[in-house]
């Protein structure tokens, strides 16, 4: 960067006053919170279990998602076990705890359960302790629970080979970061003058650029996003995931960041692509509540039904949308039991009629669930 060029938002005059065009963005934002009202309302005519059901199959592809944008893959039953005991959801046998799984699933759980306290430095210093709690971020040593120091210059955001990189953002340096944070806090708890989803928009972004961290930076500022949005319904129940449609829109999702970081301090465009986004998670949260309300008529259907408990587990994994397809083989490997047994499971399932052939089956012998409606 050469001196006194300004590339970046942050370097500009009027920083960090990001301005918008809300009449450009009075459509959109309307139907955000239309899409909002009524899936709140659909959650509302649910049962206690149902809600608490949806509310962890959207927590579960949260945190997962949230992770992957960052190239992190984590053990889904890990993830869905340590929320499920943080929120009292039986959910039968639980995964082993594992300490960087229970990690991001504290910081999410913080953010939108205590959505109402307030957000301080100390509690963001929190949440990226519970992110690396072993100090690492991958084979790295790094400043947990600290703001980055920048002792290898300054924060860069690259892609490419070594020798011919391409710089996509640098943040602000890390002198100004005590500062820069401090406004970004008085503005997030004592400026109330947004819609709230306009806010976790620009507390997105703004938190995001700012890159106080030596790692994490885009899973807090998510986390961010979701506690304004949480702030916004009053809710502590999450029905939909914004985290998990950024990660279908990976690329538009990086590429709006980066022009929006070279851009000027009207930031319509991204609002407008956020909110688009948010929309489209609203909307595809429907399919989530979809899913748990078959789930419920499911077990509902065959309440009185003898089954055991490996019929149990096999079957709820069908129901929560199992990958590829499933053989005896793989019945007696999660079943933890022989092939004969799997096999004899499967054909009580067959003649009860809960379980059928798939079509096409191949080599080895599928079976899928005969729904209620089916």
């Amino acid at each position: 960067m050469k001196s006194g060029e300004k590339t970046y938002i942050w370097q500009l005059t009027g920083w960090p006053r990001l301005t918008y065009d809300l009449r450009h963005l009075s459509t959109i934002l309307t139907k955000a919170h239309q899409a909002q009202g009524h899936l709140l309302g659909r959650m509302h005519d649910l049962g206690m279990a149902q809600r608490d059901q949806a509310t962890l199959k959207v927590l579960t592809e949260d945190v997962l998602k949230t992770s992957e944008i960052e190239g992190e893959k984590l053990d889904p039953e890990s993830v869905r076990s340590s929320i499920a005991r943080r929120l009292g959801v039986d959910i039968g046998a639980l995964a082993p705890s594992d300490r960087h799984v229970d990690g991001v699933v504290d910081m999410v759980l913080d953010a939108t359960q205590h959505h109402g306290e307030a957000l301080t430095t100390a509690r963001l210093f929190g949440w990226h302790a519970a992110l690396f709690p072993n100090g690492y971020s991958g084979l790295t040593k790094i400043s947990v629970g600290a703001w980055r120091e920048d002792e290898q210059g300054p924060m860069q955001i690259v892609s490419g080979p070594l020798h011919r990189q391409k710089v996509h953002f640098q943040a602000p340096p890390a002198a100004r970061l005590d500062s820069e944070v401090s406004d970004f806090l008085n503005w997030f708890e004592s400026d109330h003058k947004d819609d709230p989803l306009i806010k976790a928009g620009l507390a997105h972004l703004w938190f995001v650029t700012l890159h106080p961290f030596d790692d994490g930076n885009g899973r807090i500022a998510r986390a961010v996003g979701d506690m304004a949005l949480a702030r916004g319904e009053n809710s502590a129940q999450r029905f939909f995931s914004l985290s998990t449609q950024i990660q279908r829109e990976r690329k538009d999702y990086y590429e709006w960041l980066e022009k929006t970081q070279k851009g000027s301090l009207d930031v319509t465009e991204w609002l407008d692509w956020f909110l688009s986004c948010l929309l489209r998670a609203i909307e595809n949260a429907h399919l989530t509540l979809s899913a748990v309300l078959l789930k419920a008529s499911f077990w509902q259907q065959w309440a009185g039904t003898p089954m055991n408990d490996r019929q149990i587990k096999l079957l709820n994994k069908l129901l929560d949308g199992f990958n590829g397809k499933l053989t005896s083989s793989k019945w007696a490997a999660i079943g933890k039991c022989s092939q004969d047994t799997a096999l004899r499971d499967i054909t009580d399932l067959l003649d009860k009629e809960i379980l059928k052939k798939s079509d096409g089956s191949g080599r080895s012998t599928g079976y899928e669930l005969i729904h209620p409606a089916g």
